[in-house]
């Protein structure tokens, strides 16, 4: 081990040239960083030396106090102990997909007559299937599972039989009217097509339809026939190749200022299974962090087609297809393609990407025209509505990541003063707003924006410095579509249809929107309550 009081204190010629992992650690002894290494010297030596490097890992830098190291014998070894590493102490600057942990299962419980369920945990308890990136996916999946199989969904088997049983999607175990060898082959068939069998149980299906016709059960060859509409119907939309027999993801990655955007998508037995987006800081061999981060918490498949390399040669290539191999003890080969069918999946993701990249540029426009030291994934704007000297309101949205997150949407009644005054109103409900949040200790966001010039703008820094709280606040005119900012009486001014101020005239006007119809409600309100007494 050595410590250090600071980055220019840091001297290389301590630290071996081995494979291993570094651990850096801060003041107080707290692990900051897990990382592994084919030489721990120049990887090591890269944070400090290395120039131009991402705001977070400048950051984990200024905190390092000490830096210690376990040598192993190969860079296989060293993916291991990193992994079990970053599992046991969780460190602060390594990637943490929070969203990765709560990916849903479909899953069986192991019983004599098998429920079935949806999990987001794998448990001994359960035989799951997954997991499902996609929520819709998932819950049309299990829909057909039900349909098809009539298998339980109920969590105690009671002495009488439920409605599933009478509108035909349960063969009802819990009065007996099936035994337990015919149940077994219900959950075997559903078993079976949640592996991904689709076109085997569609076989079995028909079948037994054509059977039951001969047989002349008219009643069981249409409840048949149903069954294999209802799986073809979840699965002619997705099926990307019928003959592929085992499991892929496509992984697609691209940097974006001082983020990288990724987007995962996987395909079990040639059916797509929806996708799922990340944006996490930018890091030395980022891409390859979040590949590690995503396998330790979700299911490997044998193959994942990727769109840029995420190694630095073919030895660490093949390092971490044997640690991945390791944890799912089963090959696993990590896949550039170039041509046919594997790449136009890797289109698809990149395509995928594309439609969230404009978003997130925006975004990144915006941090660097107002020089943001925190990119701006969560943004506030508030608007005054004042119809009369009665009904003056207040509406605030909350954008995430560019999106409107309306559970988060407020509306203000004004009630510390009467009449018409906007920069009141505005200081009065940015206030309230930040000051509950404040009491609440709940996050704050990353820019906080309101519809007006600089009055309302002066209005809001008032507020917020009340509160002794420094978020980033600009206002927006509607006149001329200029930024105003706190302390500064000439506005900004970019073209009006970019990326950034087409994002900001949206946020703008969805407060605009929502502060209006509440106002409209409270009048319709008034009205209904004189008709009343009139």
């Amino acid at each position: 081990m050595i410590k250090i009081t600071g980055p220019e204190d840091f001297k290389s010629k301590d630290i071996p040239t081995d494979p291993g992992v570094y651990i850096y650690r801060d003041e107080a002894n707290e692990i900051l960083y897990v990382g592994k290494a084919k030489s721990l010297r120049s990887r090591v030596k890269n944070y400090f030396l290395t120039k131009d490097q991402p705001a977070k890992t400048r950051q984990l830098v200024s905190r390092i106090r000490s830096i210690d190291w376990i040598v192993v014998n190969n860079e296989v070894e060293a993916l291991l102990l990193e992994n079990k590493l970053i599992k046991q102490h969780t460190p602060k600057y390594n990637i943490d997909l929070k969203d990765a942990k709560s990916f849903a299962y479909i899953a069986l419980t192991r019983e004599p007559f098998p429920r079935i369920m949806m999990s987001r945990k794998v448990s001994r308890k359960l035989e799951s299937f997954g997991p499902y990136t996609e929520g819709f996916t998932r819950q049309d999946l299990q829909r057909v599972v039900v349909r098809v199989f009539k298998l339980r969904t109920c969590k105690t088997m009671h002495n009488r039989a439920c409605l599933n049983h009478h509108i035909h999607l349960c063969t009802a175990p819990c009065i007996e009217k099936v035994t337990a060898d015919q149940y077994a082959e219900q959950v075997k068939g559903a078993r079976s097509f949640l592996n991904g069998n689709y076109q085997k149980t569609l076989q079995q299906l028909d079948s037994q339809m054509q059977a039951a016709s001969a047989d002349q059960k008219f009643e069981d060859a249409l409840d048949l026939r149903n069954q294999i509409a209802s799986i073809r119907l979840l699965t002619q939309h997705q099926i990307v190749d019928n003959e592929r027999r085992f499991d892929q993801d496509v992984m697609a990655f691209r940097r974006v200022g001082e983020k990288m955007i990724a987007i995962q998508m996987g395909v079990r037995k040639g059916v797509l299974r929806g996708k799922n987006q990340f944006t996490v800081d930018l890091q030395p061999q980022i891409e390859q962090e979040f590949l590690k981060a995503f396998y330790a918490t979700n299911q490997i498949p044998r193959e994942i087609l990727l769109n840029k390399p995420v190694w630095e040669g073919p030895e660490e290539k093949k390092a971490l297809e044997e640690f991945l191999a390791a944890k799912r003890g089963a090959p696993v080969s990590l896949t550039i393609p170039r041509k046919a069918d594997k790449l136009a999946l890797v289109q698809l993701a990149e395509k995928n990407l594309e439609s969230t990249l404009e978003v997130d540029s925006a975004l990144v426009d915006l941090q660097i025209a107002l020089k943001l030291s925190v990119f701006p994934r969560v943004i506030e704007c508030f608007d005054i509505s004042n119809l009369g000297q009665e009904h003056v309101v207040s509406g605030m949205v909350t954008f995430r990541d560019a999106k409107p997150e309306k559970k988060n949407y407020r509306r203000f009644k004004i009630k510390t003063f009467t009449g018409q005054d906007d920069f009141a109103s505005m200081n009065e409900v940015v206030m309230r707003r930040y000051k509950r949040l404040q009491e609440e200790k709940s996050p704050l966001p990353d820019l906080v924006m309101v519809d007006g010039g600089p009055g309302q703008v002066s209005a809001a820094k008032a507020a917020l410095e009340t509160l002794a709280l420094k978020i980033p606040l600009i206002g927006l005119a509607k006149e001329h579509e200029e930024i105003y900012l706190p302390d500064q009486s000439v506005p900004l001014q970019f073209d009006k249809n970019n990326r950034m101020m087409l994002l900001l005239r949206r946020i703008r006007d969805a407060a605009h929107d929502f502060s209006l119809g509440y106002n409209i409600k409270r009048r319709q309100m008034k009205t209904r309550e004189e008709f009343k007494q009139s």
